[in-house]
């Protein structure tokens, strides 16, 4: 698998979530940026299971995002992570980022990997992000593939 594309899809992906009037569109980017918008989505780090089929036929990726809001008002910032983080609905990453899964028997991300699945979420918690404090947590990732071309 080409690592750095998987990424950009996965970002990509994730660009097709609805968030609510008033609230300025998700910034989706495949690498950790220097410097966010809130509310923002990036994939960060990664761990590699090599050869989890005989002669380099799969690999298994484990992708760690970060969804990162702004601070204005607890309440809303909780609200608004939340509708993000939650598994249905127009602005659920989860549902956006699966749909890249594609049809059955199709592969994932436009032919990058075989499969993907967001496996949970976790570290509901304050983030600080060049210097800024923000409300966020990560969403980890699954992805299978090629391990060789």
């Amino acid at each position: 698998m080409d690592i750095s594309a998987v990424r950009e899809a996965i970002a990509a992906a994730a660009r097709a979530v609805v968030l609510p009037d008033g609230i300025p569109k998700l910034t989706s980017t495949g690498h950790v940026p220097d410097a966010v918008t809130a509310p923002a989505f990036f994939v960060a780090e990664y761990t590699v299971d090599f050869d989890k089929a005989m002669g380099r036929a799969l690999d298994e990726i484990e992708f760690t995002a970060r969804l990162l809001v702004g601070r204005a008002d607890e309440q809303s910032s909780q609200r608004l992570l939340d509708s993000i983080l939650s598994g249905f609905g127009v602005a659920s990453l989860k549902e956006a980022i699966e749909v890249a899964r594609g049809a059955p028997g199709e592969y994932a991300l436009g032919g990058l990997a075989h499969d993907l699945h967001v496996r949970r979420i976790q570290g509901n918690r304050l983030y600080e992000h060049a210097g800024i404090q923000y409300l966020g947590a990560e969403i980890i990732i699954k992805v299978i593939g090629e391990g060789a071309p």
